[in-house]
């Protein structure tokens, strides 16, 4: 099981009342929503392992160079040097490293690359495994994944973090007319605007679903822009005509790396916390109370463990 981790304590933020809080009156519901969440994951879909896969860099340069657009819109501050500062909401952002510290002291994996987003650490670990993975994100991008052969699932949440819908490639194409492969396609042709990509004009999802369906895949469609004897109406030969500079490097932002250089880790699900006393500091500090207690009995009950990575 791979977290998409900020996608998941975003939802967690914006799901739990933000009057769930520290001792201090600091709020904590995105470290308390986060962690009744894996909670909840560990007990009813029984991972062998799990790693929280992070973003070391939400808006890497190389995806900016390729498509400027690329998240601009949610860029508070530019840095020389490191990632851009994204726009976080104010009581968000001092929970980051409080999640960060609770899973290392209970011992659940996290693992991230300079220079890459969490989607690239998953795309890789998923490239690398041997057994099924089920991926856990908010993020519809990571249904390029999707891969009835290799069993990749994406279990994407709904109404907060209380609910997953379960995407494999027969519930891929009855939504979106593609499946796990096509999906990076449809949507660099669509865009999305949450992440700044401007797609083809005039191309909406049902048009680049049945744009795909027609030519197979981002190729085909070009090949038949080119193509006089191809069905393209006049308008979409333009249109994908003129987009010809954009598509020709969205695939490599919008497709995830699957070759990142990762650290050695232990995704395996420990039985008890890897650092008792520090784990104890840090419930006590910020009042984790029942939402720490239910992961720690959950991991408890469970059995064995996945090993090194």
């Amino acid at each position: 099981m791979l977290l998409d981790t900020s996608s998941l304590y975003f939802r967690a933020y914006f799901g739990v009342p933000e009057s769930v809080r520290a001792p201090d009156g600091t709020p904590v519901n995105a470290v308390r929503g986060l962690l009744d969440f894996i909670a909840r994951l560990v007990a009813n879909r029984h991972p062998d392992s799990l790693v929280a896969c992070m973003d070391f860099d939400w808006r890497p340069a190389w995806r900016v160079e390729l498509v400027p657009s690329y998240k601009a819109h949610r860029v508070v501050e530019e840095t020389d040097q490191g990632p851009d500062a994204e726009e976080v909401p104010d009581t968000l952002s001092p929970q980051v490293p409080v999640i960060d510290e609770v899973l290392d002291a209970i011992g659940i994996a996290r693992v991230g690359a300079a220079g890459f987003e969490a989607d690239d650490v998953i795309g890789t670990l998923t490239a690398r495994a041997r057994t099924p993975v089920d991926i856990v994100t908010g993020d519809r991008d990571l249904f390029q994944l999707v891969d009835d052969e290799l069993g990749v699932r994406v279990l994407y949440p709904v109404k907060g973090v209380g609910n997953l819908d379960v995407y494999d490639g027969a519930a891929l194409r009855a939504k979106y007319g593609v499946d796990g492969a096509g999906y990076a396609d449809l949507a660099l042709l669509r865009g999305d605007p949450s992440d700044g990509l401007p797609g083809v004009p005039g191309v909406g999802e049902k048009t680049a679903a049945k744009l795909l369906e027609s030519y197979g895949d981002l190729a085909g469609v070009m090949a038949a822009v080119d193509d006089p004897s191809s069905r393209l109406t006049p308008t979409q030969r333009r249109r994908l005509a003129e987009a010809r500079p954009y598509l020709a490097v969205a695939p490599k932002v919008v497709r995830v790396a699957d070759d990142v250089a990762l650290p050695p880790f232990d995704s395996s699900l420990p039985a008890a916390p890897r650092h008792p006393d520090a784990l104890g500091a840090l419930a006590e500090r910020w009042g984790l109370g029942g939402s720490l207690e239910r992961l720690l009995t959950v991991l408890a009950e469970r059995d064995g463990g996945a090993g090194p990575s």
